[in-house]
């Protein structure tokens, strides 16, 4: 089984391999990953590409060299992954997969660094190959390394937009470059690279986040979502899907890329997502949402039957009094089956579960029927034999592979029982009662690596403020749980807000983690959470310090009546983003004064304040208007009109690179607590985002708040723990 944590701590957690989604073969006998581990001795990331031999569960080396990335199978046995290399340059190297060490070769060089590689065969041995990367306003490929240095710092801006997440603005945007990859003399050579967006005003991916999901290539041509060139990006969430298409298209792009087609949605103004092509190349499914500037809204599925005449797109599931159609789900991902079926991703009460759907829908167009069910499921890949590999995680499991074999997907379909993902490494019993996927690989052996366990995870619920609501929540309870003994409650408030909890793995906020500090961790999912029902997610509009804080009252009645082994006389409450927001307005509340303590993270304390953010639409909608058009609606749910109240022991973690919420609401925070003599914290990152992700860091995050929350819930401060037992908690096998 290898090596087993003695207990479950911030070191243990980010310290712990980090596996990336499984890529599996042909018929997933053999998965190629990549895996990362951070060394806090020697204050160094290590990086591998492996290989996972499916039947042995034996996983060997395919390269440590630094800067390799992105594996990909070009047949069963040989690989290409890209190399980022000195001066900025891109590799494109292939081998065999089983030495590729010594095997491998460069195919082709590209003078700039390039990400997000996919690969179509397009026959005789050859490949369409897409990549993408920052261009300058020329439409060539930016290489920083290689860029001439500014003699100024001063910049100068005339329109919205000015910074993104955690960079300002520049005139360097994404564009996605194709090429094909030939054989010449048995090795394999990468042609020469086109920005296929070159002389457009369009940007694909989007940043900051937008990768593969963005784009996708066939044999017959590209397809990709990019945001609508004629509106600000600050004040709208508009973005479009453009298909550039022929009969011979690797062909034609040699001579120049066939002409963009903006595909047509009627009534359809917001962003549209996830455009995937099916496997003969011939069909394309993607998600769109109604509302410009509302970036929660519902996605629904579109699918354009043939190539050839872009402008017919079936509606799947429409309806409804409220144009949100008849699927009460927001799918987050689709992979093609085959030419007539679709997988859907989406949550659904907590967990990212799998859909199935008819591709092509007849007469009834029936919903998608529920194909696999808990945990997060994160990566969808249909095999050749039809049968469906996973890559998922859980609440006590960082990295899952498991199947679904394609007749029980096509029994699904046709309303029969679900799937679960296995909870232990049992394998697959077809005549089990609970039908579950079939095991691949565990990257923690279901959480015994680190001594979780399933068992620790349950679910409550209880009436929310709302009619006909109810308030869905995960309880986590500590591995050394015992009857008749209480714990003190750690109430962990999600962001979003039009987020949720999950049945997932993180290395941010993880309640597992919490949860071995010896709390019950709750983590409730009030008005405004995702997964369910579009209704329950749009009823935050307006409402940011309503419904939601009262379903955190209504939770914290329900637990101290309920759950006799949590102590809510030594409750702590924490949260990031729109959590952090609660936080504040927890403070000024009467909810605020049953807490021994609060962790603010990223918050929100001065609601003008905004207007400092980049993406003014977010604002603008769940506040109902503008500051000028609905000042009272500002200032009704702005936190700092209450700070009169504050008088809970609070910390206050926030960072400089944070765009969406400036350092100044973190400071803002901070001082009405030291002006008022609370007793208070400030944990300041200079170098972080919205999220604290730097190993040194996330340890420093985790120690300054386990030693906040500990001392005031009566529990040894976390570093105190440490510093008199690290050095005796050996691991052993």
């Amino acid at each position: 089984m290898g090596l087993r944590a003695k207990k479950f701590t911030p070191e243990v957690l980010l310290s712990a391999p980090r596996r990336s989604e499984g890529i599996p073969n042909s018929d997933a006998s053999k998965v190629l990953y990549s895996v990362s581990t951070y060394s806090f001795d020697d204050h160094a990331k290590a990086s591998e590409i492996r290989l996972l031999d499916s039947k042995s569960q034996e996983s060997s080396l395919v390269t440590d060299k630094n800067g390799s990335s992105e594996p990909q199978w070009l047949d069963d046995d040989t690989v290409l992954l890209l190399h980022g290399d000195e001066g900025g340059v891109t590799h494109i190297k292939v081998g065999p997969v089983q030495h590729f060490g010594d095997g491998s070769y460069i195919a082709g060089t590209i003078d700039g660094p390039v990400g997000n590689v996919k690969l179509v065969r397009i026959g005789n041995g050859t490949y369409g190959v897409a990549l993408t990367g920052k261009v300058k306003p020329c439409g060539d490929l930016y290489n920083p390394e290689k860029a001439e240095k500014p003699v100024t710092t001063g910049r100068e801006f005339d329109s919205l937009f000015v910074r993104h997440w955690d960079h300002y603005t520049t005139e360097n945007r994404n564009a996605i470059f194709l090429a094909t990859l030939y054989k010449e003399a048995d090795k394999y050579k990468l042609s020469e690279l086109k920005n296929a967006l070159k002389g457009s005003k369009l940007e694909s991916p989007i940043d900051p986040f937008g990768g593969t999901d963005n784009f996708d290539i066939s044999t017959h041509g590209l397809v990709f979502t990019a945001k609508d060139p004629d509106l600000n990006p600050a004040t709208h969430t508009k973005t479009n899907i453009y298909l550039s298409a022929s009969k011979n298209f690797w062909l034609d792009i040699a001579k120049g890329l066939p002409e963009f087609f903006e595909v047509p949605i009627s009534n359809f103004e917001g962003a549209s997502t996830s455009p995937v092509w099916d496997k003969t190349g011939t069909s394309i499914a993607f998600l769109s949402m109604k509302t410009d500037g509302y970036e929660s809204d519902k996605n629904q599925l579109f699918v354009i039957p043939d190539y050839v005449t872009p402008g017919w797109v079936i509606h799947h599931f429409p309806g409804g009094s409220s144009g949100q159609g008849t699927w009460d789900r927001s799918p987050q991902s689709i992979a093609w089956g085959g030419n007539d079926t679709l997988y859907l991703t989406a949550e659904a009460k907590g967990r990212m579960n799998l859909f199935t759907a008819a591709a092509r829908p007849t007469g009834l167009n029936p919903v998608p029927s529920q194909l696999v069910k808990g945990g997060y499921i994160t990566s969808v890949k249909v095999l050749n034999s039809g049968d469906i590999f996973l890559t998922s995680t859980s609440l006590i499991e960082s990295s899952l592979y498991s199947t679904v074999p394609a007749d029980h997907a096509k029994r699904t379909l046709s309303g029969q029982s679900y799937y679960t993902l296995p909870v232990d490494e049992s394998p697959y019993d077809p005549k089990s009662s609970q039908l579950i996927t079939k095991y691949v690989s565990s990257s923690t052996h279901c959480g015994g690596m680190f001594g979780i366990y399933g068992h620790q995870v349950s679910e409550i619920s209880w009436p929310g403020a709302a009619d006909d609501t109810d308030i869905h929540a995960f309880v986590i309870k500590p591995s050394n749980f015992k009857e008749g003994k209480t714990y003190p409650l750690a109430y962990l408030i999600h962001g979003g807000p039009q987020g949720a909890w999950g049945d997932s793995w993180s290395t941010r906020w993880n309640p597992v983690l919490f949860a071995e500090q010896g709390y019950v961790v709750i983590t409730p999912n009030p008005t405004g959470s995702t997964g369910y029902g579009q209704k329950f997610v749009d009823a935050i509009q307006n409402q940011w310090g309503g419904l939601p804080y009262e379903d955190l009252v209504l939770g914290f009645d329900y637990i101290q009546k309920n759950l006799p082994y949590v102590d809510t006389d030594h409750a702590v409450a924490l949260g990031a983003s729109y959590g952090g927001y609660m936080m504040n307005w927890i403070q000024g509340h009467d909810l605020g004064r049953k807490f021994k303590a609060l962790v603010t993270h990223d918050g929100v304390f001065s609601m003008t304040s905004q207007l400092a953010s980049e993406e003014l639409y977010f604002p603008f909608h769940d506040l109902g208007g503008t500051l000028w058009n609905n000042s009272e609606s500002w200032s009704k749910w702005d936190p700092s009109r209450f700070a009169g109240n504050w008088a809970t022991p609070h910390l206050i973690v926030h960072s400089e690179l944070d765009y969406r919420l400036t350092m100044n609401e973190g400071l803002s925070a901070f001082n009405v607590l030291q002006t008022k003599g609370v007793h208070s914290k400030l944990l300041y990152f200079p170098d972080e985002n919205h999220w604290v992700l730097k190993p040194e860091n996330s340890l420093k995050w985790h120690e300054v708040v386990f030693d906040w929350i500990n001392e005031h819930a009566g529990l040894e401060k976390y570093t105190v723990w440490r510093a008199g037992n690290v050095k005796k908690q050996p691991e052993d096998s």
